[in-house]
């Protein structure tokens, strides 16, 4: 069974890239297997350059295999922004709380107050990256549209999740359970697709 490493130390992120790759017969493992591995800032200016600079470094620092994605809310009404500055919309700390989820999502919300609700479409964006050390590199992309609810609701999931209602869908992504989440998600698609090509990459090298 080959070894992967997930390059993130988000918690949320590796319970859900976990569940997704889980029939891609490889043994997953976090940053938290090494805790000298470098933090990576995402200076690129796509989503795809930011997963392929942080799959790189790991898989450089590890020596295995190491898979990386860039995510992100692409709102219509903002020009396709946050995008990549999605994790960091209200500021590299967030607010006076602490809590860089709640201050993105107010940010959001108080860009869009006056903005009727059926032009508030957007959509998340995923890309993965696979980089094998002295090998291989793939990306490969998914994308969930919808549309952004003017007050939070649910508790499940992370980030933007309390204000993205799926096209489809009258509940917020965070009031999706795992399962029904995953199915649809933008990275659940992207990683999806990663699993389909992971095994013949891994034996390419």
């Amino acid at each position: 069974m080959s070894r992967i490493v997930l390059a993130t130390r988000n918690a949320g992120k590796i319970a859900e890239l976990g569940r997704i790759l889980a029939d891609a017969h490889v043994d997953v493992i976090g940053l938290e297997a090494f805790p000298d591995a470098p933090d990576i800032p995402e200076t690129e200016q796509t989503f795809a350059g930011n997963a392929l600079l942080k799959a790189r470094a790991i898989a450089a620092h590890t020596g295995l295999p190491a898979v990386s994605d860039d995510s992100g809310l692409c709102v219509d009404a903002l020009n396709g922004m946050p995008g990549v500055l999605s994790a960091r919309w209200s500021g590299r700390f967030g607010d006076a709380s602490g809590d860089k989820d709640a201050a993105n999502v107010r940010l959001v919300l108080d860009q869009l107050a006056d903005v009727a609700d059926d032009l508030r479409g957007a959509h998340f964006r995923c890309v993965a990256a696979l980089v094998v050390p002295g090998g291989a590199e793939r990306t490969v992309e998914g994308r969930m549209p919808g549309r952004i609810i003017r007050a939070p609701r649910g508790t499940g999931g992370f980030g933007y999740d309390p204000i993205f209602v799926p096209d489809g869908e009258s509940r917020t992504a965070a009031e999706l359970s795992p399962a029904e989440k995953d199915a649809i998600s933008h990275r659940g698609l992207a990683f999806r697709a990663l699993a389909e090509i992971l095994p013949d990459v891994l034996a390419a090298g």
